[in-house]
Parts: C-alpha cells; sequence; structure tokens
C-alpha cells in the first residue's frame, strides 16, 4: 500500500499538471459511479493535495474528488491520444483538462466526491499528517491516548485516525530506530518514547518526499523487506511476522529492539506511590520491569480501520 510520502509525491505531480486547468472531460467508472457528483465541462480546477494516504482533487464549484490507493491503486498523466500503461478496465477516473492532459486513476478501491471535505468521512477523522511541516504530534499522542491500552505499538503506528501517513514501511523502520519491540502493548510505551516514534516517522516521511528510493539509514531500510538478512547494525537477523487482525507484515531485529519498556506492575507502582505520598514512609521497592522477547513477543490485537 502506498505510504504517505508516496501520495504526497503524486498529488505534487498531479498539482502541476492540473491546478488552473479546465476540465473538458470527469468520467468516474466502478461502483462509485452511480452515486458520484461530477463537476461540470469548464470547472476548474483549483488544488490537489494529500492528507496522509488520501488524495484530493478540488474543483471551483465546490465538489472535491477523493481517492485512497489501497495496494494496487495509481494516479497516471498522459497526453491526449497517448497509449495507456495498464488496462482501461481498470480505470476508475479519467480527468482530461482543457490543455490535453489527461490524468488516470487505476485501481484504487476508494473513489468518492462530495461539496467539501467535511463530507468525506475517513478524511475528516484522520489524524495529524505527519508528511506535513512541524505536524502536531501533541494531537498524536491524545489520539493514541484514546486506544485500547492492548493495542501493539506497530498496530497503533499504523492507526490514520492517530497520524495519518505511516504504513508498513515506516512503521517498523520507527520501531527500528527507536529500539521498540513491535508488538510491545501501547500501556507498556512511555510517553516520551511515543513522542519519539511518531517524530521518528515524521522525519523519515518527510525525508523521503522527493525520492522514489526510500532510506532511513545509509544503504536504503534497515530493517523492512529484509527478513532473514543481517541487521546492518548488530548483524543479528531480521525476522518478520503478520500481526494484527489485517494480518500486515512487519520487521524487527531481536537484538537492537529488546528495549527495556514500562510493565502493568510499573504502573501500579507508580500510581500507589502517588496515592501513598502522604503515609508514613515504607522501605524503598524498586519498580519491575522487563524486556519483551522478540522471539515470542505478543499477540496479534485488534487493527484499526483503515483510513
Amino acid at each position: 500500500m502506498p505510504e504517505g510520502d508516496t501520495i504526497h509525491r503524486s498529488a505534487r505531480t498531479l498539482e502541476r499538471a492540473l491546478a488552473g486547468r479546465r476540465l473538458q472531460r470527469f468520467e468516474v467508472r466502478g461502483p462509485a459511479a452511480a452515486r458520484a457528483s461530477r463537476p461540470k465541462t469548464g470547472t476548474a480546477i483549483t488544488q490537489v493535495e494529500a492528507r496522509g494516504k488520501h488524495l484530493l482533487i478540488h474543483f471551483d464549484d465546490g465538489i472535491v474528488l477523493h481517492t485512497h490507493m489501497g495496494m494496487h491503486g495509481a494516479w497516471h498523466l498522459y497526453r491526449h491520444g497517448e497509449r495507456w500503461r495498464r488496462p482501461g478496465t481498470q480505470a476508475r477516473v479519467i480527468i482530461e483538462t482543457d490543455n490535453g492532459t489527461v490524468a488516470v486513476c487505476f485501481a484504487a478501491p476508494t473513489v468518492e466526491t462530495a461539496r467539501a471535505t467535511h463530507g468525506l468521512r475517513n478524511v475528516r477523522d484522520l489524524g495529524p499528517d505527519l508528511c506535513r511541516d512541524e505536524p502536531d504530534i501533541d494531537e498524536a499522542l491524545r489520539r493514541a491516548g484514546r486506544l485500547d491500552p492492548r493495542t501493539e505499538i506497530a498496530v497503533v503506528l499504523l492507526d490514520q485516525r492517530v497520524a495519518a501517513g505511516i504504513g508498513n514501511v515506516y512503521k517498523s523502520e520507527a520501531c527500528f530506530a527507536c529500539g521498540v519491540d513491535p508488538f510491545t502493548p501501547l500501556a507498556a510505551i512511555e510517553i516520551e518514547t511515543l513522542r519519539s516514534l511518531f517524530v521518528t516517522a515524521a522525519r523519515m516521511l518527510r525525508a523521503n518526499l522527493t525520492t522514489t528510493r526510500r532510506a532511513t539509514v545509509d544503504g536504503g531500510l534497515a530493517v523492512y523487506g529484509r527478513s532473514g538478512r543481517r541487521c546492518r547494525r548488530c548483524s543479528n537477523v531480521v525476522m518478520s511476522r503478520r500481526q494484527g487482525e489485517q494480518h500486515r507484515m512487519t520487521y524487527w531485529c531481536p537484538s537492537c529492539q529488546s528495549r527495556r519498556v514500562r510493565t502493568a506492575a510499573d504502573a501500579t507502582t507508580t500510581a500507589t506511590t502517588t496515592r501513598d505520598a502522604t503515609a508514613p514512609s515504607q522501605p524503598a521497592v524498586a519498580p519491575a520491569s522487563t524486556t519483551v522477547d522478540a522471539a515470542s513477543a505478543g499477540r496479534p490485537t485488534r487493527s484499526p480501520r483503515r483510513a
């Protein structure tokens, strides 16, 4: 599935080609065709933008076209009469402008139109877009705090209602960079570690906005797609496993990501200490802690709805 950096690159390319041009043709095919509102011939395209993994095309009559690429969707640009590189049966949206530019959206599972973006629920509910400058990390933390505390941290990072733009690649890479086992439950993650995960993912996404050759470390990616190969940092073997209800693949290094994290016992100890602050002093007891074993990492937890 394309991640936020890919969709932002697509939006910039479409913006350069379409913004300010007037429609000569607007066609929606497939299941969305019957219910899609259509801008009229001569309507101007005012803006193309990305919000996380969602691409929006705005028209001057107030209509907004929303597409989500899923696993196999893509936007292509052609000149009028040019042969398409994918079969016409896969076309979901066709836009032709007054200068002969043709934009075709292929195989997108989500195609819808609305009058302004507030009518698009999946877009309206998105968390801060980590591909944008200075995303609101505090808001992402607040949203994460509303989730089931048993949710595994890699599943949290994929939840587009918490923060938009992260996919499988940056989920795995951010966890590696921060030394966090991706199967750790949210309740066991310190708030500053959670902040570091979002900040790191945002930095990685923005660093790859202008290239199609993703890199998060020297040489490419640290763990994503490298199952069975040697870790670039410690030379241990990188592992992979499907995670969550959607069975998304997660990659991690069991040596580099055996970070000590807060346990439920820690949280209980902290709460008890706070409640008993005025009680007679007792012998100090060090709070319990543990290291999550990546090789026997926790059970799959409930995955977020894709947004």
